[in-house]
C-alpha cells in the first residue's frame, strides 16, 4: 500500500514535476458564452486570446462531486492511501465537493484511508503543499506524517503577484469599480498575497518596474529571516518578464528558478501582464 496525492489544476505544477511524484491532477473548468473545456485540455495561449477578445469574463466551476468520486475510487481500488490538497475553499468549492466525494468513498470502502486538505491558497503555492506530500510519500512517511508536513509548508508558504491591470479583478467582483478606475489614472499596481484563503493588498506602488522591485524585496526579506525552501516565478503573457526576475532570483539565491505559466481558472480573475513568486521558506513564515 502507498500514498498518492492528489490535487487540482489550479495548482499548474509543472508536467515534469506532475509525473516524476506521480500526482494526479483534477480539472477544474472555464466556460465563456459559446465554449467549455476543462482547464487542462486548452492551451494558456489560446485562452487568453480568447479572454482577451470577450467583453465578459468566463465562469469557472470545480469538479463534479462524480470527478472526485471517481478519481479516488479508482486509487482506492489501488490500494492506495490518499492526501488530497485543493485550492482554498475561500475561492472554490473544489474542497467541499472532496470532502463529500471522500465520505461517500468511505462508506463503500470503510477501511480506505482519505485525507483532504485545505490549502488556503492557489498556483503554485497549492502545488508546493501538493509536492511537499508526495515527497514526503515517496521516502515511506505514514499518511499522518504526510499530513503534518503538508500543514507545516501551507504554513511556511507565499504567493506574491503583481496584476497588469484591476480591470479583472473589478470584472469578477474582487474589487469595486471606483478603486479599478483610480488606480488606471494613478498607474498605480498593488501588490497582491493570498492570505488565510483570500487575496490581500501588500503595498500599491507607482508602476509595474517599482513595483516588481517590492515584490522582489519582500522575498528578499523572507528568504534572509526564514531561509528559502523553494520557489517559482509565475506570469500571464509576460514571460520576458518573467525571466528577467527569475535572473534577479537567482544572482541571490545562486541557484536557477523555475518559470510557470497561470491558467485559465486563476487567470480569468487577474488577467494577462500579471508576474508573482510562489515560495516557502524553512520556518514558518510570519506574515
Amino acid at each position: 500500500m502507498a500514498i498518492r496525492v492528489v490535487t487540482d489544476s489550479t495548482s499548474y505544477i509543472p508536467e515534469k514535476l506532475q509525473k516524476q511524484y506521480d500526482i494526479t491532477v483534477v480539472p477544474l473548468s472555464v466556460s465563456f458564452q459559446d465554449e467549455s473545456f476543462k482547464e487542462l485540455d486548452v492551451s494558456v495561449e489560446y485562452f487568453y486570446e480568447k479572454l482577451s477578445k470577450s467583453k465578459e469574463l468566463p465562469t469557472s466551476s470545480q469538479p463534479s462531486v462524480n470527478d472526485l468520486y471517481t478519481v479516488f475510487e479508482n486509487l482506492v481500488k489501488q490500494n492506495h492511501d490518499i492526501v488530497a490538497i485543493f485550492i482554498s475553499s475561500e475561492m472554490s468549492g473544489t474542497y467541499s465537493t472532496a470532502l463529500l466525494a471522500s465520505n461517500m468513498i468511505l462508506e463503500k470502502y470503510p477501511k480506505a484511508s482519505i485525507e483532504i486538505i485545505d490549502s488556503r491558497s492557489n498556483s503554485m503555492q497549492l502545488g508546493f503543499a501538493a509536492l511537499t506530500a508526495a515527497k514526503e510519500a515517496i521516502v515511506g512517511k505514514c499518511i499522518r506524517e504526510v499530513v503534518r508536513a503538508v500543514k507545516e509548508n501551507i504554513e511556511r508558504s507565499r504567493f506574491i503577484f503583481i496584476p497588469e491591470t484591476l480591470e479583472y479583478l473589478k470584472k469578477g467582483g474582487r474589487i469595486g469599480s471606483a478603486k479599478a478606475l483610480l488606480s488606471s489614472v494613478l498607474k498605480i499596481k498593488p501588490i497582491l498575497t493570498v492570505f488565510d484563503g483570500k487575496t490581500n493588498v501588500i503595498d500599491r506602488i507607482r508602476t509595474k518596474k517599482r513595483a516588481i522591485t517590492k515584490m522582489t524585496d519582500v522575498f528578499f526579506e523572507n528568504i534572509k529571516t526564514f531561509g528559502l525552501g523553494d520557489v517559482i516565478v509565475h506570469h500571464i503573457q509576460c514571460e520576458e518578464e518573467a525571466k528577467e526576475l527569475a535572473n534577479t532570483i537567482k544572482e541571490i539565491i545562486g541557484k536557477k528558478v523555475q518559470i510557470c505559466s497561470i491558467g485559465p481558472v486563476i487567470g480569468t480573475h487577474v488577467g494577462p501582464g500579471a508576474i508573482g513568486i510562489a515560495y516557502y521558506t524553512q520556518e514558518e513564515l510570519l506574515l
